[in-house]
């Protein structure tokens, strides 16, 4: 297997090591089995979901559960579920791809599908035991039941493991009664098993559940009525409250006081599942701007001509196509983690765990990045539409209300921007990646002469990687700083672990589409590449911006006297263009493709 060949990087340790183009998947790397996966896909996309868009934002609770049932029907809801569980036991790059194709046509059946797939179902499937497994998981991979996740609760939201949820042992010992209420429960209006949170006596951790809901004999659980939502409008969305709820002591799930951690492990496959879920979104939005904007005329001209549309135009699929390069490229990162482990004797079970667990840094910059991508996508695709934009005759208004949701659940992006970073300082305390080494290297950098040499840049994009390379140091030098002032105090500074996030998630975003150009242009010839080539310039000069702004932000607010002023003059140093490249030039390159293609063509 290819995976054992190559040394693969571990998760977060793309800042101090470099990648070469050759090791990083792209969406052109799709295998035949995966190209006939994605054409299913979106074939039932156009005629289960989009031929019914209306229905959906009109609360068509039924149909978003039809739907899925068809989707069960076709194997979509397996495709992550080994074969011995009645699912595909297809490998986590196809999983990305499925949720991906599948979540374009209206958040509310991406919700439904996300919720069931990843949190609903991987809970059981990466920490139940072989009871568990083979009792429920059959069900669920086909769509004979939905699956739901009650963690949240009224005082406990961000801070999950606050939660008030109590479990209690029955006198026999063979049961435990289960009290307290959820809410913002997905799928709880047709689901028949829930993954419940709940706390037994004084336990410092919450305990996971498996919990079988039947509306005929309901067991003590009652639902909220559906919420009236901002958008997702068909997705099912209610609370759920427990009264004297008993569940068997089989149905724990993992151990005593391991919910927080199966939670939190959840979470991070369903971090970069929804990130999956945001990029076709991105590619529909553009391509139904794109169609308007060329037949739209104003002053004798189509819009799509104009300066001012063709700068969104480019921005919005120079960042799909970001999106894309780095979703794929930690999804076969983490079936590569897998492979490894199940080649070394570990379960499917364990091998799977561990190798999300490895790459939750990047899971939660995707999470972030491609959630924030699609909100400005959907955006700009308004503004494109203008009035009509704001008409709900028109496509542009839903998309921009579902997008909104994919901020908030599977963890805030701001919680996700502090995870990422406290994460990183985690690994490198335990000796996972090497932080310190680097960061004093460029500390020890900044201190020497820095060379005047006029560098070789005539290969492509060899002065974009040195500016990736440069990023990276702007990190080590403020997050390094940072740490050694603060120390473990570091996560109360919440204002300087975003601005290091962002910091953070440019430089891999960035990278990511530098590498599937590079590795696609050697493979296809520049001239094949040259609008990729341009929107991976336009991107990182967005990034390198970026990195600018809240680098300064953060020196300018822990630093002072001397310290300051050196680190502001590295930073001056790390985020300078030998060579700028012309923007508006890069722009128009991109949108005129886009608009000689009528859509999102890459």
């Amino acid at each position: 297997m290819e995976a054992i060949e190559k040394d693969i990087l571990r998760g977060g340790q793309f800042l101090v090591k470099e990648t070469k183009c050759e090791d990083v998947f792209t969406p052109e790397d799709f295998s035949e089995e995966q190209k006939m996966m994605k054409e299913a896909v979106m074939e039932f996309n156009d005629r289960e979901i989009i031929a019914h868009k209306d229905r959906f934002e009109a609360k068509d609770y039924a149909l978003t559960e039809e739907v899925m049932r068809k989707a069960g029907e076709l194997g979509f809801l397996g495709v992550a579920v080994p074969e011995a569980y009645g699912g595909l036991g297809m490998g986590f790059v196809s999983t990305c791809l499925t949720c991906d194709y599948i979540s374009s046509g209206t958040g509310s059946f991406s919700t439904a599908f996300g919720a069931h797939t990843g949190i609903g179902t991987m809970p059981i499937t990466l920490y139940g035991t072989e009871e568990q497994k083979q009792k429920y998981v059959p069900k669920l991979a086909t769509g004979e039941w939905f699956g739901a996740y009650c963690l949240t609760e009224p005082g406990a939201g961000s801070d999950a493991n606050s939660g008030k949820t109590t479990a209690e042992l029955t006198e026999d010992g063979k049961a435990y009664k289960i009290n307290g209420q959820k809410m913002w429960i997905s799928n709880a209006g047709f689901c028949s098993l829930m993954i419940v949170f709940a706390r037994i006596e004084d336990d410092k951790n919450i305990t996971g559940f498996i919990v079988e809901y039947d509306p005929e004999n309901p067991n003590g659980i009652v639902l909220g009525e559906e919420e009236h939502k901002l958008g997702i409008r068909a997705s099912s969305t209610r609370q759920v409250f427990f009264n004297d709820t008993v569940v068997p002591v089989e149905n724990m799930l993992a151990g005593r006081g391991e919910g927080f951690k199966i939670a939190m492990n959840a979470l991070n496959v369903g971090r970069i599942k929804l990130a999956a879920a945001c990029l076709d979104s991105q590619r529909r939005i553009l391509t139904t701007a794109v169609n308007y904007a060329n037949e739209r005329k104003q002053f004798k001209t189509p819009i799509a001509d104009f300066g001012a549309i063709k700068m969104k135009l480019a921005k919005m699929a120079a960042d799909a196509y970001a999106g894309e390069s780095a979703t794929y490229r930690a999804a076969k990162n983490i079936e590569d983690r897998i492979a490894i482990r199940e080649a070394a004797g570990n379960s499917h079970q364990e091998a799977e765990l561990k190798g999300v667990e490895e790459y939750a840094i990047e899971c939660s910059i995707l999470k972030v990045a491609v959630s924030e991508d699609v909100q400005n996508c959907a955006d700009e695709g308004i503004q494109i539409f203008g009035g009509m934009g704001f008409s709900e005759e028109t496509p542009m208004e839903a998309a921009w209300r579902d997008a909104r949701i994919a901020r908030i659940y599977e963890g805030t992006n701001e919680i996700n921007r502090m995870l990422s970073v406290g994460m990183l300082v985690k690994k490198a305390m335990k000796g996972h990646v090497d932080l310190l080494g680097p960061a004093k290297a460029v500390q020890e950098e900044l201190m020497g002469i820095p060379s005047f040499d006029t560098p070789d840049y005539s290969e492509l994009f060899s002065e974009e990687k040195e500016m990736v390379a440069k990023l990276k140091k702007v990190f080590l030098m403020v997050a390094g700083a940072a740490v050694q002032k603060f120390g473990p105090e570091m996560e109360k500074h919440q204002q300087l672990l975003i601005a290091a996030a962002d910091i953070l998630i440019e430089i891999y975003m960035a990278e990511s589409a530098i590498l599937r150009t590079e590795k696609n242009a050697k493979r296809y010839g520049e001239d094949a590449q040259s609008v990729q080539i341009a929107m991976s310039k336009l991107y990182l000069y967005n990034a390198v911006n970026t990195v600018e702004d809240k680098g300064k932000e953060s020196i300018i607010s822990f630093a002072e006297g001397d310290e300051q002023r050196m680190m502001l003059m590295g930073l001056k140093r790390y985020t300078k263009y030998q060579n700028y490249p012309d923007i508006v030039d890069l722009r128009n390159e991109i949108a005129e493709r886009v608009k000689a293609e009528n859509k999102y063509c890459f």
